[in-house]
């Protein structure tokens, strides 16, 4: 009589044991009842009926994605190689489990195709520039793609455009050259206000004979200041007025 009790008890006691289950902080259990979905339960201790139910744990932290190095074309035909990263998490356990196989598997593939269709309609010039512009889009398209799943994507970022070796020297080819263009800009344009600067002092000088005679005697002193041995002394214009008129 008395093993008969002894056994009841162990039944009973791998029944409790078994309808018992956990859940951390961070995670929700789908419950099944006879294949029929109960909904999410969590986080902290709860029980199930054991043999009926069955549940699936789903984590709701935030999962980083790693997009694999994707090999696009361009909308200007231009070869390059793009990765990204993907941030998104599970906001309804429920249709994480039950719209989709695999939300994972399947998230992945929709960051995968979507950042090759995205890059394939931007021209190269938009994509080193405007990153982050195409960066909202594609958190949109895939938070969108991604919703009815139970998916939050939280965000995305290109991170690295690999361009191939021939439109790297091309690119920094035309770099140099743009730099020597803007070179030459500024070696004209300072040209030019010199020139107008002389044009104005010229202005100036010529409204009065003195003033040059003045220009000329502080130069002299310059220049004897320095010590030279040789100074050379123009010839007054003025003195040759006197000769053209005989």
């Amino acid at each position: 009589m008395e093993w008969y009790w002894i056994g009841i008890a162990l039944i009973l006691l791998i029944f409790f044991a078994s309808a018992i289950r956990i859940v951390k902080e961070y995670e929700r259990g789908v419950i099944f009842r006879l294949g029929r979905l109960i909904g999410a339960k969590g986080p902290g201790l709860f029980f199930i009926i054991p043999f009926l139910d069955n549940m699936v744990k789903v984590d709701l932290r935030t999962v980083t994605y790693d997009v694999p190095a994707q090999e696009v074309v361009t909308k200007d035909n231009v070869t390059v190689r793009v990765n990204a990263v993907v941030y998104y998490r599970v906001i309804d356990p429920a249709k994480a489990v039950t719209e989709v196989f695999n939300y994972t598997y399947a998230t992945a593939q929709i960051a995968q195709t979507t950042l090759r269709s995205i890059i394939g309609q931007a021209e190269l010039d938009e994509l080193l520039s405007e990153r982050e512009k195409l960066n909202i889009r594609l958190q949109q398209i895939i938070d969108e793609a991604t919703n009815p799943w139970g998916i939050k994507v939280t965000a995305v970022e290109i991170k690295d455009v690999e361009l191939p070796e021939e439109m790297r020297r091309v690119m920094a080819m035309q770099a140099e050259a743009e730099r020597e263009r803007r070179s030459k800009i500024i070696r004209a344009e300072g040209e030019y206000q010199a020139a107008m600067r002389l044009k104005e002092a010229s202005d100036v000088l010529a409204q009065s004979e003195g003033a040059l005679f003045l220009r000329y005697l502080q130069t002299l002193n310059e220049v004897a200041a320095e010590k030279n041995t040789t100074i050379i002394l123009p010839v007054p214009v003025e003195l040759l007025k006197m000769y053209k008129y005989k």
